[in-house]
């Protein structure tokens, strides 16, 4: 089944899932004509390029992870980008012209997730504990020590919790702000970060960006139903909280027809 634009109304939707609030305030971050990467399990990501695509970035290109696809048609939405459904696509790159387009900068946008993500937006996707005896492995880097070079970096959390969100990771696999403000800067101006950093964090909890100077993490909205104090509670470190706090907009009808007309094996409920 392929899905065009003019396919899509604006019929009535069914209560909206926790990960398909996430994957619409990804898709309207992104922008018309960027190319974005993805991980290697990250539905939630995909789902969120293919909705910006059929909504209202239609020139947006992305790459689904270690398959290497080109613009995914995604029907249906597949767990792993290494999925053999994956490359109905536009065209496929080897690997290592992935990790070159992501090393050479020419990457405007990387969405990722991790075990932990610390108040700078560094993220460990590697291991905790003892290296030599970790208390649990994470699948590892792959490319993501690589996403200084990329223009901006979208972070989404499925668990937000004491143990997700850390005052600092136990490995820093993708690199954030580093340890503030004041050391991001001096890489920059070193050439050793040329990116610009994370812009936003997702989690299951709510919207956060990054203050300017200090670079710390920074509350933008928090989800339907979810309190200041629940928030708090689920947050390891201290969090800038803005005098007026909103709450993340839904996604409205023709973005919920959409995630479920590709997400028919429901990867995103939950």
């Amino acid at each position: 089944m392929r899905i065009s634009i003019e396919e899509i109304g604006g019929r009535g939707s069914r209560a909206y899932e926790v990960q398909e609030l996430m994957a619409t305030v990804l898709a309207r971050s992104l922008r018309d004509g960027e190319m974005v990467g993805t991980g290697a399990g990250s539905a939630l990501a995909r789902a969120a390029c293919r909705l910006a695509q059929l909504s209202h970035a239609p020139d947006l290109s992305f790459v689904a992870g270690g398959s290497g696809a080109i613009n995914p048609l995604l029907e249906p939405l597949t767990a792993s980008s290494c999925d053999y459904a994956n490359l109905d696509c536009e065209a496929i790159l080897p690997l290592a012209d992935v990790i070159e387009m992501i090393a050479s900068g020419r990457c405007d946008v990387f969405c990722y997730g991790g075990l932990q993500v610390d108040k700078f937006g560094n993220v460990n996707l590697s291991l905790i504990g003892d290296p030599d005896r970790p208390q649990l492995r994470g699948p590892g880097s792959a490319a993501l020590p690589l996403v200084a070079n990329v223009g901006r970096n979208l972070i989404f959390m499925t668990d937000h919790s004491p143990r997700s969100f850390v005052e600092k990771v136990a490995f820093v696999t993708a690199p954030g702000y580093l340890d503030g403000g004041e050391s991001w800067r001096k890489a920059k101006a070193e050439g050793n970060y040329r990116g610009n950093g994370p812009a936003l964090v997702v989690s299951n909890l709510g919207v956060f960006d990054f203050e300017e100077e200090t670079k710390a993490m920074r509350l933008v909205s928090l989800h339907p139903n979810i309190t200041l104090d629940q928030l708090k509670a689920a947050t390891g470190f201290e969090l800038i909280i803005p005098a007026d706090i909103p709450v993340t907009p839904l996604p409205d009808k023709r973005e919920q027809r959409i995630l479920r007309e590709l997400d028919s094996s429901r990867l995103l409920k939950g």
